[in-house]
């Protein structure tokens, strides 16, 4: 198991479903959180650690998550453990698919003036920023203007 880099012991997955309240849609996890409300599992061992509960639950009831790949709750729930909820994928795919402001903006389909952000008049430059070019070009005809007119 990746996330504990050990097979887990039997007590600790007696004490994982110990842990679980299961109801028809989520797997509600009852213990310990982090500070982002994911559910978190001790390791086995006096210094053992931590593994999140929702990533011990995906590998031992579904398999391995391969490497690289966040796990995404398709319910929403952070507490959650439910295998059918949790789907590996890229942290950026997870961002996306989120309500934070990246996802807000990747939503957008047009600009605050009204233009599409698609097409040839989206430009996205090297970091991935997205920009209207509609405004863009209208700005810089501004600026070469009041250049025009400073000098």
């Amino acid at each position: 198991m990746s996330t504990t880099t050990e097979l887990p012991t039997m007590s600790m997955i007696a004490r994982f479903w110990a842990k679980v309240d299961k109801t028809e849609g989520c797997w509600n996890w009852t213990a310990s959180t982090n500070r982002d409300g994911y559910g978190k599992l001790a390791k086995p061992g006096k210094h053992g650690g931590w593994v999140g509960a929702h990533r011990f639950a995906r590998e031992l009831l579904v398999g391995p998550i391969p490497t690289g790949l966040v796990i995404d709750h398709l319910c929403r729930n952070r507490a959650c453990v439910n295998p059918e909820h949790l789907e590996p994928v890229t942290h950026r795919v997870n961002i996306l698919r989120g309500v934070g402001v990246s996802a807000m903006n990747a939503k957008k389909t047009k600009c605050p003036q009204g233009h599409p952000l698609s097409g040839d008049n989206l430009h996205v430059n090297p970091a991935g920023e997205r920009w209207c070019r509609a405004c863009h070009n209208a700005r810089q005809r501004a600026g070469r203007a009041a250049k025009a007119v400073a000098s």
